[in-house]
């Protein structure tokens, strides 16, 4: 029997559905299963959320298709809390349950890296779609990301703010774990290649909650410009602190930040802040505007990038399965991974892996700033923080 808090989730056919997608018969009989390992609950847990909701549409969209072989794909969502050590309990559970075929997740690249030889040594495929730490797919021929590599995403982000908002002098506030110290240093760099100078660099552990202290460092360091290398829950806290040390420089921060949950938790405070993403429900591009459409019409509201993330995850899960076929084993789907090609995708149009590197081909990014408490296109204007 499953844990009473693991999510089951099977789709028939979606009323829905864009016309191209409705050319098989609806997928029917015994499901062919995918493991998520995640957060639920906890701080992390609206990531989670998120992901539900572009997991279940694309399993109207796969099944509504035919399935895997004309048999229905589900999935089996066992909350971790984003934390390594229940990420590696968990994957000691799905690599001895013979019916999970792949495994998606976890949130966390320090999670998903402790759980990773696990699922290595197993030959179970992990597909860890938002894991950016450069080293995760490292980890074996077993762990693939479709995640944009921090060493490609910092750099976007110094981009961002030295070329576009003028940062001349910057102060970086990053998450103390291994991503987080990844990121600062991948940034720095970047930056200093681009002709700023990095003032004070400030760590911060993930259950912190007064950031006063540092921000007084921060605010003594005089930067002319605030970068935070955050997750939406501390980054959304700091935010609301920044005014209490007259800190007022512009703040950019990672792309982890963009959730709706970041401007619910920060309010006013993070009016103003920039970020960049991968993924925006303005953009023109007809895979966009098309996932835009369903999406609104399943939820009632518009997708961020981690529903699209999650979206397109079991869409490279399902390519990889279909080669495979509907009994094939573990190997297989690993194997599926090295042929697939041209995997219809959200963020990327057409998505192809790299086999060496085990991740995508290509990188995007799209400026967003938040502005009148809702995310919008950036216009390259930094904007101070206002006083109290």
């Amino acid at each position: 029997m499953l844990h009473r808090q693991t999510f089951l989730r099977l789709a028939a056919a979606a009323l829905l559905l864009a016309p191209a997608l409705s050319i098989a018969a609806p997928a029917a009989g015994e499901p062919v299963w995918f493991g998520v390992s995640g957060p639920l609950t906890g701080q992390n847990a609206q990531y989670g959320a998120q992901w539900k909701a572009g997991f279940d549409l694309a399993l109207d969209d796969v099944n509504a298709n035919g399935g895997i072989g004309g048999r229905p794909l589900a999935y089996v969502f066992e909350d971790s809390q984003s934390d390594p050590r229940q990420a590696v309990g968990l994957a000691q559970k799905f690599v001895n349950d013979k019916r999970i075929k792949i495994e998606l997740g976890d949130f966390s690249s320090p999670a998903s890296m402790a759980a990773s030889p696990i699922y290595q040594r197993a030959g179970l495929v992990q597909l860890g779609f938002t894991n950016s730490h450069p080293d995760f797919t490292k980890g074996g021929d077993f762990i693939w990301s479709p995640s944009i590599s921090q060493a490609d995403a910092q750099p976007l982000l110094a981009d961002l703010a030295v070329k576009t908002l003028g940062f001349k002098r910057v102060a970086v506030l990053y998450l103390n774990t291994d991503w987080g110290r990844t990121s600062r240093d991948v940034f720095v760099r970047a930056a200093e290649a681009r002709g700023a100078q990095v003032a004070i660099t400030e760590g911060y552990q993930p259950d912190e909650k007064d950031f006063r202290s540092t921000l007084v460092r921060v605010r003594d360091a005089n930067p002319d410009g605030v970068v935070l290398i955050s997750y939406y829950p501390d980054g959304a806290l700091i935010a609301s602190q920044v005014r209490n040390v007259g800190l007022r420089q512009p703040i950019a921060a990672s792309g982890s930040v963009y959730s709706p949950k970041f401007i619910e938790l920060g309010g006013a405070a993070v009016n103003g802040i920039y970020t960049n993403t991968s993924f925006f429900p303005d953009e023109p591009r007809a895979e966009v505007q098309d996932f835009v459409k369903r999406f609104r019409a399943k939820y009632g509201k518009e997708p961020d990038a981690f529903n699209a993330y999650a979206y397109d995850a079991v869409v490279y899960a399902a390519a990889a399965l279909r080669h495979a076929g509907p009994n094939g084993d573990r190997k297989a789907v690993r194997d599926a991974f090295y042929k697939i090609k041209d995997i219809p995708s959200v963020v990327f149009g057409k998505a192809n892996f790299d086999a060496d590197a085990r991740r995508m081909i290509g990188v995007k990014s799209v400026d967003l700033v938040v502005k009148d408490g809702k995310w919008a296109l950036g216009d390259g204007k930094p904007a101070v923080v206002s006083a109290r």
